[in-house]
């Protein structure tokens, strides 16, 4: 953790003796537009050449990542639902299951909101699918992006599935309106803004960070050979994880303080040009 990041170009240690890389997927190694660079691919394969491990680590479903990276997903460790859900070749690593009860009272809480005129929804997120109640266009809009593997249900309370985490989505602000109403959850569970409109409720045993660590106790890497990046708050003990934490440039204050370095930002290809630096390709 640093107050005042460290320019990369000022670092002594260049290039460095990396094993593992765990990206966050929006706002950090996707644009704007939600596009993967079209040089992560050729550079994929150098990593892979040279033994370094690329994990994609992210809010997202692990179906979503694992259909984005399809080509390459061969020996990917995928962190998934941020943290929640860790997979390698379709096999599961490790997961934390909320008790049942706890997604039935955070969608009662919703239920409660939307009634006082707040425009969110909650998705149940099973490790087989995520689910739905609310049906308008623009809502399942947003779903879609994160959760390819969705269904909408007349009950997201009754879903039979081992549920992993639940995000709500909120059209106004998540820090400021959502965030505040789940704060009963905050003294048993973990309440996380992930994004301007995201929230997400999951075990307090469970984060990016927890799943990053593990992998890493797995593989013998250390933290010294771990190179992260992250842009929101949900990133902040993936960076704890980490002698090269990289923030991008834009990322929310509290990551930006957190973080070792700074990247450039996700629209300038930050994190390609990051690893390129720092492991000299």
């Amino acid at each position: 953790m640093s107050a005042t990041p460290v320019p990369l170009l000022d670092h002594p240690g260049l290039p460095a003796d990396i094993r593992l890389i765990a990206t966050d997927m929006d706002g950090t190694l996707l644009d704007d537009a939600k596009r993967i660079p079209a040089g992560l691919w050729p550079m994929l394969a150098e990593l892979r050449r040279r033994g370094v491990l690329f994990s994609p680590a992210s809010g997202r479903q692990y179906a979503t990542l694992a259909r984005q990276f399809a080509d390459v997903a061969e020996g990917m460790v995928f962190i998934a639902e941020n943290g929640t859900y860790v997979v390698r070749d379709g096999v599961e690593l490790s997961s934390d299951v909320l008790e049942p009860s706890v997604p039935a009272a955070i969608a009662r809480t919703v239920r409660r909101l939307v009634t006082d005129g707040v425009d969110v929804g909650a998705v149940v997120c099973g490790k087989r699918s995520a689910y739905v109640e609310r049906t308008d266009e623009a809502f399942l809009a947003e779903v879609r992006k994160y959760y390819v593997e969705h269904r909408i249900v007349e009950d997201v309370t009754a879903v039979d599935d081992d549920v992993i985490k639940v995000a709500l989505f909120d059209f106004g602000s998540a820090e400021h309106s959502t965030a505040p109403a789940l704060a009963r959850f905050a003294g048993t569970h973990q309440v996380v803004v992930s994004g301007e409109h995201w929230v997400d409720v999951m075990n307090r045993t469970a984060d990016k960070g927890t799943a990053l660590r593990g992998l890493q106790r797995a593989l013998g890497i250390t933290p010294a050979q771990t190179m992260v990046f992250g842009d929101y708050l949900n990133d902040l003990e993936m960076l704890d994880a980490a002698e090269w934490s990289f923030a991008m440039a834009g990322a929310h204050p509290e990551v930006v303080r957190r973080a070792r370095h700074l990247a450039p930002s996700n629209n300038e290809n930050g994190v390609l040009r990051t690893i390129s630096r720092v492991l000299g390709l």
